[in-house]
């Protein structure tokens, strides 16, 4: 299993929501380009970057500064938050972007997201479901930075995108995510064992290295982390089984 730092952008600075809480808003000192370089030197091969202005307003608003951490080309970068057209999904690939994350328009314009997974290439889209559980447990899948739907749940809103090679799926558990309370096994254990073929990325609540352990036991391709790895939770000694480069 693969561990992806995650730096999440807000007016040009690294933040990091509550349970998706715009108003539970933690800013931290570090640059952008400081936490890379930083996230770099321990060995990460891949950083997810979350505008979530973008997310929010439906526009990628800090391009600028994904762009820039794009042009380097020591980490690869995996950039969602906004993202709404083919233009814009080229504009990012050609800078340097290696993985485009579509979220709100995998849930609400299936048709068109297809298009672009056979356009561009399933090795080069990540479809990211934000999920909160309702009352019978069942995952129902958020939009809109996190902020509208709840009608669909998470397997619903997958069924579209099976017959046409979907591979990455990152999945996020908004009530655990910048809590570290510990990511939902149960929900990847789930996702597992309904699709196998897709190479889950789950995100939310990772606290420490037993829970990327108990991740990896499950087989899921990924772990997103941010705010662990922002406070330094876990030593490079813990880390290193989880990054390619350390």
């Amino acid at each position: 299993m693969l561990l992806i730092p995650a730096i999440d952008l807000r007016n040009g600075r690294c933040v990091r929501l509550l349970k998706g809480d715009f108003a539970a808003e933690t800013r931290y000192d570090y640059e952008p380009h400081e936490l890379l370089h930083r996230y770099r030197e321990i060995g990460a091969s891949w950083l997810h970057v979350v505008d979530l202005d973008g997310a929010r307003e439906g526009t990628l608003a800090n391009r600028s500064i994904a762009v820039s951490l794009a042009s380097q080309r020591a980490v690869k970068i995996q950039l969602g938050g906004g993202v709404r057209s083919a233009m814009v999904i080229d504009d990012l690939l050609r800078n340097g972007v290696s993985r485009v994350v579509i979220g709100s328009l995998a849930v609400e314009k299936p048709d068109e997201v297809i298009g672009w997974l056979k356009h561009f290439g399933a090795a080069r889209i990540c479809l990211a479901f934000d999920i909160r559980n309702d009352d019978s447990g069942m995952p129902r899948v958020r939009t809109r930075g996190w902020t509208a739907g709840g009608q669909l749940s998470l397997w619903q809103a997958l069924e579209p995108y099976l017959p046409h090679g979907l591979l990455h799926v990152l999945c996020t558990d908004i009530d655990r995510d910048g809590a570290l309370s510990g990511p939902s096994l149960e929900l990847y254990r789930e996702a597992r064992r309904r699709h196998p073929q897709i190479a889950w990325q789950a995100s939310g609540g990772v606290r420490d290295a037993a829970d990327l352990a108990a991740l990896a036991e499950l087989g899921v391709a990924a772990a997103v982390s941010g705010k662990a790895l922002l406070e330094e939770r876990m030593t490079l000694k813990e880390l290193r089984p989880f990054l390619p480069n350390a």
